[in-house]
């Protein structure tokens, strides 16, 4: 006999939109201050809820702002597929795809840093949204590469999340600018896929 999924309650949807607050306003002091500004306490104001609230959903600054990640890069998967590159290549289909996330990070750096570095952490409360993480830029970066080698593709993806991984984190260390990971991205798709 199937069992019927409880229906979503009132305290669910409840709960779930005080989530939803909390992690909107730790995006907003990021977005204001970087990394260093999203103070748990100030989250708790900013989103109208208790500090006990918070760490009921998160356990530290860094799985709060690994949580938004998450929710960062899932709506960056949602607007590419409302609107896929033009092109039937999938080089210019790749190098459009990176294009456009190194874009979305340009635009918000100071987000873009608290975000790449509550991602980069070793607390093990993050290993989630590390992986689902992953799993989204798999999914983007695959996308193209229909026409290859399940194996090649795979190597390719690994190669190219090694890339953007280590052109973020140089950004943030100040080693680079961030206008040099979309170029170290767009190089890395060309050698690695180009005949």
């Amino acid at each position: 006999m199937a069992v019927e999924p409880a229906p979503e309650t009132a305290l669910a949807r409840n709960q779930a939109a005080r989530r939803e607050r909390v992690v909107s306003a730790a995006l907003s002091l990021a977005a204001e201050g970087g990394y260093d500004a999203v103070q748990m306490r100030d989250v708790a104001v900013r989103a109208s809820v208790a500090l006990g609230t918070i760490y009921r959903y998160f356990t530290s600054k860094d799985h709060l702002l690994a949580a938004a990640c998450v929710g960062w890069v899932g709506d960056l998967e949602r607007r590419l597929a409302r609107r896929p590159p033009p092109s039937d290549d999938a080089v210019e289909q790749l190098v459009a795809i990176v294009r456009a996330a190194t874009e979305a990070l340009e635009r918000e750096p100071r987000l873009a840093e608290a975000l790449v570095t509550a991602i980069s952490t070793p607390d093990p409360a993050v290993s989630d949204c590390q992986r689902q993480v992953s799993d989204i830029l798999v999914s983007l970066l695959s996308a193209p590469l229909t026409d290859v080698d399940e194996e090649r593709r795979a190597g390719i993806v690994r190669v190219l999340a090694h890339v953007w991984f280590s052109s973020l984190v140089g950004w943030v260390s100040g080693w680079s600018g961030i206008d040099q990971v979309g170029d170290e991205l767009e190089l890395a798709v060309r050698l690695l896929v180009s005949p």
